[in-house]
C-alpha cells in the first residue's frame, strides 16, 4: 500500500513538471517562428556545401543546410575540383590518356607500325621509330583534351572561383540605424568579386529582407513565389502548414536591418549568386489563430544575425535562395 501511494506521488510529480516543462519548450521552438528562423534552407548553386566567408557582421561560421534540393558532389565546383592535367597518363587524361596508355602498355604501337614495341631496339631506326610513334601519341591525346575542354569550359566555368576567400573585417563597413543602403559594407570581398554588387543590388537585398518577412506573415503565398526560389517558397509552405496545424500564425513586424556585409558573390552559367550576413531588429511574436493571444515571442524587439544568399538570372531581378543560421 505504501508503495503504491509512493507511485502514485512520483507519477503526479513527474507530471506537474512535464506540464511546466512543456510550454516553455513549446515557446523556445516558437521563438525563432520567423521565417528561416532555427534552421538553414534551400541552395547556394555549386557552392551549397561550402560555407560562406565569416564576415564583420558574422564573424562566426554559417550552419549547414538542414534542407536542400542540392546534393552532394553533383556537378558541384566541376572547376575547382578537376585537377591539373600531369602528364600524358595523368590522373585527368580521361579516356583519351588511358587508351594511350593501353597502347603502350600492351604493345599495340609496334604492331600498328609492323612490329613489336620493342622488337629490333638495338637498331637506332627502331628506337626513332619508337619515339616518333609516342610523340604521335601525345599530339593526338592533347588535341582530343583541348577540344574537350573548350567544348565543356562555358558550362564549367564559374566567374568568381575565389570571390570571399579572405575573411575578417571589410573596409568602409556601415552599421547603425541609418537610411540609404541600411548599413551594407563595400568591403574588399565585393571590390575584388568578378560579379560587380552595385548600390542597386544592395537596396534590393535590404527591401527583399522586409517583403519576405511581411508576406511569410501574410501567410501569402502568391507574393512568396515573386521574392523566393521555388525551393524556398516550398520550404516556406512547409512551415505554413505546420503553423495551421497547430491553430497559430507567426507575425513579424518592425523588420530594420542594422548591418550587413557581402561575403561573396560569383556566378554560375546564367545565374548570379550573392551571399550576405545580415543582422537586424525585428518583432517575433506566434499568436493563437482564433483568439489572437500570444503564445510565443514577445512584444518586444530582438535582433537576428543570419546569412541569406539571393540568386538572379538574366531579365529577372534577385530572389531569395537561401537563409543560414549563424553559429
Amino acid at each position: 500500500m505504501k508503495f503504491s501511494l509512493r507511485s502514485r506521488n512520483l507519477f503526479k510529480t513527474i507530471a506537474v513538471v512535464l506540464a511546466l516543462a512543456l510550454p516553455t519548450a513549446l515557446a523556445i521552438s516558437s521563438a525563432d517562428a520567423r521565417v528561416g528562423g532555427g534552421s538553414s534552407s534551400g541552395s547556394r548553386g555549386s557552392r551549397t556545401y561550402s560555407a560562406p566567408p565569416s564576415t564583420t557582421t558574422a564573424p562566426g561560421s554559417a550552419s549547414q543546410f538542414n534542407r536542400t534540393y542540392t546534393q552532394p558532389g553533383a556537378g558541384m565546383n566541376s572547376a575547382a575540383a578537376a585537377p591539373a592535367r600531369g602528364g600524358l597518363f595523368g590522373r585527368a587524361g580521361g579516356f583519351m590518356g588511358g587508351l594511350a596508355a593501353g597502347f603502350l602498355g600492351a604493345g599495340l604501337l609496334g604492331m600498328l607500325f609492323g612490329g613489336g614495341l620493342f622488337g629490333g631496339l638495338g637498331g637506332l631506326s627502331s628506337i626513332l621509330g619508337l619515339i616518333i610513334q609516342i610523340v604521335l601519341v601525345v599530339l593526338v591525346v592533347r588535341l582530343a583534351m583541348s577540344w574537350w575542354q573548350r567544348r565543356h569550359a562555358p558550362q564549367a566555368a564559374y566567374a568568381n572561383a575565389d570571390a570571399g576567400a579572405a575573411s575578417g573585417p571589410q573596409p568602409n563597413q556601415r552599421s547603425g540605424l541609418g537610411g540609404g543602403l541600411g548599413g551594407f559594407g563595400f568591403g574588399a570581398n565585393a571590390n575584388n568579386a568578378p560579379l560587380e554588387i552595385k548600390p542597386d543590388d544592395y537596396e534590393s537585398f535590404e527591401r527583399l529582407l522586409g517583403e519576405v518577412q511581411t508576406a511569410w506573415s501574410n501567410e501569402d503565398v502568391a507574393k512568396l513565389h515573386t521574392l523566393a526560389t521555388p525551393e524556398m517558397v516550398s520550404y516556406f509552405e512547409q512551415d505554413l502548414a505546420q503553423n495551421r496545424a497547430r491553430n497559430v500564425v507567426n507575425k513579424v513586424t518592425n523588420v530594420k536591418l542594422l548591418q550587413g556585409d557581402l561575403a561573396e558573390a560569383w556566378r554560375e552559367g546564367e545565374t548570379d549568386y550573392a551571399t550576405v550576413a545580415l543582422r537586424f531588429a525585428l518583432t517575433d511574436k506566434t499568436l493563437d489563430r482564433n483568439s489572437g493571444t500570444v503564445v510565443a515571442g514577445s512584444e518586444q524587439p530582438g535582433e537576428v544575425t543570419e546569412v541569406w544568399t539571393f540568386a538572379r538570372r538574366p531579365g529577372s531581378g534577385w530572389e531569395l535562395s537561401a537563409i543560414q543560421q549563424t553559429n
